[in-house]
């Protein structure tokens, strides 16, 4: 792998961050603007697609892949990654409600969790590639790991909610300091006689990194199925993350609509497992059959979701309605 493409792309993503933590400055969201900007980041991934279709050879010269192979599997990456950070979506909506988070705030704590994401899996993904490379018998493990996800989160579909208002990251951070009972503006920290305290701010930036690298241990293992070249790994998860703090404005007031959702990633989490078993086999699964896959299994877990709770939103409608 070229280290132009390395350095080129991360020049881009601190772009990339800076431009959405641009439009985001004026604190709270509005849907339209959020669908606006999720759009954006969509067509910037394609775009990215197709720029590798063209230059792959430049990318990447000692690579195996031809053109087509490699955008097929950044293509197959990203959808993975865009579908699993969906889920990631849920545990936000929850903790920024269990934490009174207030609406000016979020895009920030957002931010900050995006980009602990985007060094947490650099990390994640350098040592996995290089595990992968000396130790042909981690991706039996990765398999099996992705075998019992899935089958948790099948099991955990009528669960109660986590609780996240005494885990370890809220333990930890007031064993070292004061916790002021109000939030701050975007201070993690204020001064008073006798000495710093943490604000609710810092918590709740505790916890979302503590769910980074939950979720990180569940998509990381994931995407080396689809593929073992690091800079498409990376790129796909790169451009899955930047998206998401628009989608989560987007979605915010559906998520309890997607009710098949979790059954879905459950799913793609055991197809990607049984996909890892298979590798190297008469019967492995190619690339395109995985995105094909994966696209219809969301496509039919968000239509079935959306169908199943129509009349949520008629019921929900109708109090308004009643009150006038």
């Amino acid at each position: 792998m070229s280290l132009f493409s390395y350095e080129g792309f991360a020049v881009l993503t601190v772009l990339m961050l800076a431009l959405d933590l641009y439009q985001t400055r004026g604190g709270a969201v509005s849907i339209k603007k959020a669908a606006i900007w999720s759009l954006f980041w969509v067509v910037l991934a394609l775009l990215f697609s197709v720029f590798i279709y063209h230059y792959w050879p430049l990318m990447a010269p000692d690579s195996t892949y031809t053109n087509a192979q490699a955008t097929t599997a950044f293509l197959t990456g990203y959808l993975l990654e865009k579908s699993l950070s969906v889920d990631n979506l849920f545990v936000f909506a929850l903790i920024f409600g269990q934490f009174m988070v207030p609406e000016r705030l979020r895009p920030r704590v957002l931010m900050l969790g995006v980009v602990g994401a985007l060094i947490l899996r650099g990390f994640m993904i350098a040592v996995g590639a290089e595990l992968l490379d000396q130790f042909h018998w981690v991706l039996y493990i990765f398999a099996a790991f992705l075998l019992y996800t899935g089958f948790k989160l099948w099991k955990e579909g009528d669960e109660e909610p986590e609780d996240f208002s005494n885990s370890l990251p809220v333990r930890v951070v007031k064993r070292f300091f004061r916790v002021t009972d109000d939030y701050q503006e975007q201070k993690m920290f204020v001064k008073d006689k006798k000495g710093w305290l943490a604000t609710p701010l810092l918590v709740v930036v505790a916890v979302i990194a503590l769910t980074d690298v939950m979720f990180a241990l569940d998509s990381i293992p994931a995407i080396f199925a689809v593929t073992r070249e690091p800079f498409l790994v990376y790129t796909a998860n790169v451009f899955a993350l930047l998206g998401l703090r628009s989608l989560y404005f987007v979605l915010e007031g559906m998520l309890t609509r997607f009710c098949y959702l979790r059954v879905a990633l459950a799913f793609i989490l055991s197809f990607i497992g049984v996909k890892m078993l298979l590798v190297g086999t008469a019967w492995a699964i190619p690339t395109a059959v995985s995105l094909c896959v994966i696209a219809l299994t969301i496509t039919a877990a968000i239509v079935g979701s959306l169908w199943k709770t129509r009349n949520q939103v008629k019921v929900e409608e109708k109090p308004a309605a009643d009150h006038h």
